[in-house]
């Protein structure tokens, strides 16, 4: 056993016996198994995943990071303008489509983010919000390694998105793996400056991640206006 994966097992372990006293929350059914899962992601992501985006934010032109950001950030474009769409919302759906149009085409593919340039309005929409528009619960909280907080209805959104994503439709797995990689990286680059509130601000780091993540889809859910949460 090498070891890294001596670390993962000892926070397994580890996390699966202290976690034994933390009572169940409404929220998060599961804390005991998702504190175990948080242990495994800091364990992989501190020794693989954050070095890697560390050298890339550290080594990689300003212009090649805004570049990618603004790539990825227009066919999230056009699945915020889908879900605008499935919600009801025509205005948003159009701002968004209207991004997506002018990135892809004068902004070389949305290399170019032209559309912000001119003022035209970004959204961030997706699927798991518009299942709970629909009347969806959020179901469980879950963590999972590598990809981070979410919960049941969320991850639901989540594997529609990863099945009707283009790079589905394309036919090298070389390719496509590359571009699902590069975007992860994309992701992962930018996680990096919340990070520091995330080391100073929480003493159960854990916790701090979930309540924020939870607090930010109501949010969302509710445009800005959610109703008073529901007591423990």
């Amino acid at each position: 056993m090498n070891a890294l994966n001596r670390r993962i097992a000892f926070a397994l372990v580890t996390t699966a016996l202290a976690s034994c006293a933390v009572s169940p929350s409404r929220v998060d059914p599961f804390e005991q198994w998702n504190r175990a899962m948080y242990s495994v992601h800091e364990t992989v992501d501190g020794a693989l995943i954050k070095p890697i985006a560390q050298a890339y934010v550290r080594d990689a032109p300003q212009l090649v990071q805004t570049g990618m950001s603004n790539f990825f950030g227009n066919i999230d474009d056009f699945f915020t303008g889908v879900n605008d769409a499935l919600q009801g919302n025509g205005n948003r759906a159009g701002d968004a489509f209207g991004r997506v149009l002018l990135n892809s085409t004068f902004g070389l593919g949305g290399i170019f983010d032209l559309a912000s340039m001119m003022g035209i309005t970004k959204d961030k929409n997706d699927f798991g919000l518009t299942l709970g528009k629909w009347g969806a619960p959020d179901g469980a909280y879950l963590f999972v390694p590598l990809f981070g907080p979410t919960t049941v209805r969320d991850g639901t959104g989540a594997i529609i998105r990863i099945y009707v994503s283009p790079t589905g439709y394309i036919d090298s797995a070389a390719l496509s793996d590359s571009i699902w990689g590069l975007n992860y990286l994309d992701t992962r680059a930018q996680a990096l400056q919340a990070e520091g509130v995330l080391d100073t601000a929480a003493l159960d780091k854990y916790r701090f991640l979930r309540n924020a993540y939870l607090r930010s889809r109501r949010y969302q859910l509710y445009d800005g206006k959610p109703p008073p949460e529901p007591e423990e």
